[in-house]
């Protein structure tokens, strides 16, 4: 297709064309469609499809397809490295006849087609702006000053805020004094432009404040001096806006408001030092706003005055309902509450932010009746926390309770308590939605358990929290389950997150209540109420009481199951579990009546992961029930055998499931069970490893024999009969799974299989280790997946302590070892061990990896100086990356010695312990304000900024940290720990005294390499080494 001079009669080619697309008859509309696809593969054809789109002389609907087709060619050949990009790339001179032309109508009168322009030149200029597109920005600014171009002004403001999301550092502080009096223009004139258009300027402020925001930590001066310069007219401009009630659950009327409340959450996540007086001016009309838009949230939701079904979107898909306005309004409430500076500034209304958080979480209408018409939504809604009023408050008031502990705590007792007053007052003059307020003030507590239950037993709330729940509860009982389903399921729900504060009288009438619900026509609300209570009753409760009720309370459980759908029977599955350990002497009477009927559920559930594990959870407490492991084992032995005898005639999963369900039944098992499994499935489960394709089957499988060498020890390798070769198997085995050319995911549990043959087999694998490195390097160097290659990097430790008092040899036995691309097996693993540390996950992995870097430095060996790993991140510039600026400018790292990476990991690690257990007196200062430190004029931070990082994140990963928290816990729950790893001697090494004596030795026995190690360490780093040292 040709451009330029041929303009003209290309238009004309392609309305024909565009026409032809509408036509009825088929042929022809099939014929357009290729015309226009090959048509898209020739050079002018995007020019041509916007000057159809800008042309006003040609019908509208033709240049609305146009604007589609020209959205679709610039998502797929304006950019080659983009993900949906089709060959051939539009060229340069193409690039700029499009982009001047649409420029020129971003002021089309007709919406729709404004739209799809202004949408087309913000998919351009994410980009190619700014580096291509200077002249852009200017534009936009200058649409957006023209008071007398009203379709510019909104064009340009559509366009600005796709483009707000792009804003980075180096445009915002030029652009934002040049920007800001236009919007502010828009934003404080009612009588000149219409609310949308204010609520779209907003939306851009909403954007610039957001930049500046994650700009603040690096430019502080900057950032501090444009808000300043904007913060005084917006705050007026904010409360001007927020003083108008809500009115009514139009979205129209309150957009306003929603983007004024996400302007003010930014302020305040962002900028949390802000002058107290500033964020207090606009409190009375943020109260005005809370207030009054609950008088119409519950009118519209929660009596269900309104049209339930009317769901209103904006133009970006979100929804817009007044539930999401709340939701806003709760965020923002959180934020504010969650300031220490601010937080101070509410305090004296703590019982009202309560009172009226309780009112909103009361239950809509349109949740009663979709919870009416399908008990599995009400199940979803409880056990997802789905997003919602109810939510969003319960997060507030935790947040209240974490700002003011026990003033907290009273303070939404008290609202609760005055809300359950306002409901039996309802009650008592006929109302027929009392019970809401009801259930809402208990839904408002349990959400509060934990703190709750603590506050009672340490006798700090001024409020009984006993007294309080026992009126709310035993109120409940003499009211029908038919007429209020959800304030009885609530009830339930209730009394077993209280159970330990609640009175055993009551304690024990719900527990009855309950075993006569199960079994009754009640709503199935009440049935999954009832089901939640017995879970958390039936293993705290008296014996005696429970004893003669138990299996009444297993038959109509059972009777239950075989109702229940996908949903509930997650739930009923688990109150199984808790019935079941409370069996006691009539344990042995519970395998033949609920074995085959769990086993049933769990076969036709194969295929749901969730559902069967569920299952296998059910049949593991049948196993530990006095008596009933060998009758158990009895009857999943042949089925399963047969199973795993013939996998490639089974149906999809079976395989998989039965070696999950055969894991489960290894565990803890006495070695006659193991020997038993053993004899029937040990075989089968190896050619399974050895043979399968499958995934699942594969990992499972590997599970599965890390279960048996934990069981079977070294009995293991004589119950196979000839010498050796039970052992043969399992190397087989390890080396199917670390076979470089495997997906990494199917490899995933080997690192747990390899290790239990290191701890239970270690003098019978000794003259294999050698080849087992090679294979796990091999492994690791091809591996995908951070998991795999740390669960490896676990081996490689727990070797490391294996060859003490000789760590020296292995590290010479590493370098002796290839690897593809470095000198040899130690530069490899020690370079990706160094990277990967802070990724490591559970206790006993963080500690035997942590204390072998600890055995491999103190060797002080000559090798370990000579390599360099990944040391901090180097950022050449501050803030927000843009995407032109990315594919120009990738990460770059130092690169340290490794005897200096270790010893700040290793720092690192006591630093964190030391966080953890609160050993923090030294970091109470506070700084100054940052508004106070720019008046006083704060030295400019440098654009060239080195960030100190241990590993690639920079920070330990979230589960690291968790992890870290269990290393040194006192109150371990016993199950943290994987079973398999129980016996290791490592567990019972105390990695704060194991870090500190490494530290101290170093100290006294080699200051120098001491003080040139430290060298490295930041001074977090620093200063939890010489806390150990001034010990």
């Amino acid at each position: 297709m040709a451009a330029g001079g041929a303009a003209d009669g290309d238009q004309r080619w392609l309305v024909d064309c565009l026409t032809a697309t509408l036509d009825t008859a088929r042929d022809v509309r099939a014929y357009a469609e290729e015309s226009l696809r090959q048509a898209s593969l020739l050079p002018g054809y995007g020019a041509a499809l916007t000057k159809v789109t800008i042309n006003k002389e040609i019908p509208f609907g033709l240049r609305q397809l146009a604007a589609v087709l020209l959205k679709q060619f610039i998502k797929q050949h304006w950019q080659e490295d983009e993900e949906n990009f089709v060959p051939p790339v539009v060229s340069a001179s193409e690039k700029v006849v499009i982009r001047q032309l649409l420029l020129t109508s971003l002021d089309d009168s007709h919406g729709k087609i404004r739209t799809a322009i202004s949408m087309a030149v913000a998919a351009i200029g994410q980009q190619d702006w700014p580096e291509e597109w200077p002249e852009l920005l200017p534009l936009l600014l200058k649409l957006i000053s023209d008071q007398n171009n009203g379709n510019g002004v909104r064009g340009a403001l559509r366009c600005l805020a796709l483009l707000s999301d792009d804003l980075d550092n180096t445009c915002v502080p030029k652009l934002v004094p040049e920007l800001f009096p236009s919007l502010y223009r828009i934003i404080s004139s009612p009588h000149l432009y219409e609310n949308s258009l204010r609520a779209k300027a907003l939306a851009i402020v909403h954007s610039c404040i957001s930049m500046l925001g994650s700009m603040s930590g690096v430019y502080k001066r900057d950032t501090i001096s444009l808000m300043t310069l904007i913060l005084d007219p917006l705050i007026e401009q904010f409360s001007i806006i927020l003083n108008s009630p809500v009115q009514s659950k139009n979205p129209d009327d309150w957009s306003m408001q929603m983007e004024v409340l996400k302007c003010l959450l930014q302020l305040v996540q962002n900028f949390p030092r802000l002058p107290e007086a500033k964020i207090s001016a606009i409190l009375p009309s943020l109260w005005q706003t809370f207030v009054s838009s609950f008088k119409i949230y519950h009118l519209s939701s929660i009596q269900g005055s309104e049209d339930l079904d009317s769901v209103d979107y904006d133009s970006d898909g979100s929804e817009r309902s007044l539930e999401s306005f709340a939701i806003q309004l709760f965020e923002l409430w959180t934020t504010i509450v969650g300031n220490s500076r601010l937080a101070k500034v509410i305090g004296g209304n703590l019982k009202d932010l309560a009172y009226y958080t309780i009112a909103f979480q009361q239950t809509t209408e349109e949740q009663v009746q979709s919870w009416s018409r399908d008990a599995n939504q009400y199940v979803a809604d409880e056990d997802d926390l789905t997003y919602s009023c109810r939510v969003s408050g319960s997060q507030l008031l935790e947040e209240i309770v974490t700002a003011y502990e026990d003033y907290g705590l009273d303070s939404i007792l008290e609202a609760s308590k005055m809300r359950f007053n306002e409901s039996q007052e309802l009650k008592q003059a006929g109302s027929a939605d009392w019970w809401r307020l009801h259930e809402a003030s208990l839904f408002a507590l349990g959400s509060l358990s934990e703190q709750l239950c603590e506050a009672q037993d340490s006798g700090f709330a001024k409020y009984n929290v006993r007294d309080l729940l026992q009126q709310m509860l035993t109120d409940i009982m003499v009211t029908g389950a038919h007429q209020y389903p959800f304030l009885h399921a609530r009830a339930f729900s209730i009394v077993a997150k209280f159970s330990s504060v609640i009175s055993k009288e009551v304690s024990e009438q719900y527990l009855c209540y309950a075993a006569r619900a199960i079994a009754s026509d009640v709503p199935p609300p009440v049935k999954v109420g009832a089901c939640r209570a017995l879970a958390q009753l039936l293993p705290e409760s008296n014996q005696d009481l429970i004893q003669p009720n138990v299996m009444g309370i297993l038959s109509s459980l059972v009777d239950l199951l075989r109702q229940a759908s996908d949903e509930t029977l997650h739930l009923v599955l688990e109150t199984l579990q808790s019935a079941i350990r409370s069996g006691g002497e009539q344990s042995t009477l519970i395998e033949p009546i609920i074995s085959p009927i769990i086993l049933d559920v769990w076969a036709q559930h194969i295929a749901d992961p969730f559902i069967s594990i569920d299952a296998i959870e059910v049949l593991e407490a049948i196993k530990n029930a006095p008596g009933c492991l060998q009758p158990l084992v009895s009857r999943i032995l042949p089925t399963i055998g047969s199973i795993l005898g013939k996998p490639k005639i089974q149906p999809d999963g079976l395989v998989a499931g039965s070696l999950d369900l055969l894991t489960m039944v290894l565990k803890n098992a006495p070695a006659i069970v193991v020997k038993a499994v053993f004899d029937t499935c040990f075989v089968s489960t190896v050619h399974i490893v050895l043979e399968s394709d499958d995934h699942g089957e594969m990992q499972n499988a590997t599970e599965c024999l890390a279960a048996f060498i934990s069981g079977g020890r070294q009995e293991l390798l004589v119950w196979g009969g000839e010498q050796g070769h039970t052992l043969k198997m399992l190397l087989d085995a390890a080396s199917r799974l670390l076979d470089p050319a495997l997906e990494s995911s199917v490899s995933l549990f080997v690192g747990s299989f390899v290790l239990q043959l290191i701890l239970q087999m270690p003098s019978h694998l000794s003259p294999h280790i050698p080849d087992l490195i090679a294979a796990i390097v091999r492994r690791m160097q091809t591996s995908s997946i951070a998991g795999l290659k740390c669960s490896l990097i676990v081996i490689i430790a727990r070797l490391v302590h294996l060859s003490v008092p000789n760590v020296d040899q292995f590290i010479h036995l590493l370098l002796s070892i290839p690897a593809q691309g470095y000198d040899n097996s130690l530069v490899y693993i020690m370079s990706v061990w160094s990277q990967l540390q802070g990724e490591i996950q559970g206790a006993y992995q963080i500690k035997v990896t942590t204390t072998a870097l600890a055995l491999l430095v103190s060797t002080r060996h000559p090798e370990l100086s000579k390599i360099e790993v990944q040391g901090h991140l180097i950022k050449t510039s501050a803030g927000i990356t843009t995407r032109s600026k990315a594919r120009v400018a990738p990460d770059q790292w130092t690169k340290i010695p490794l005897p200096a990476k270790i010893f700040s990991l290793l720092a690192d690690t006591l630093a964190e312990i030391q966080e953890q257990m609160g050993d923090d007196s030294d970091d109470d200062c506070e700084e100054d304000s940052d508004w106070e430190e720019v008046q006083n004029g704060d030295p400019r931070i440098p654009d060239d900024i080195i960030y100190s990082a241990s590993v690639p994140n920079a920070n330990p990963s979230v589960e690291h940290l968790n992890a870290m928290a269990k290393v040194f816990d006192k109150d371990e729950d016993e199950s943290y720990d994987d079973d398999l790893t129980k016996s290791d001697p490592l567990n019972e090494v105390k990695l704060a005294d194991y870090l500190t004596n490494i530290f101290t030795n170093l100290w006294e026995n080699d200051r120098p390499l001491f003080e040139y190690l430290c060298q490295s360490l930041s001074d977090s780093q620093r200063s939890a080494v010489e806390k150990v040292l001034r010990k």
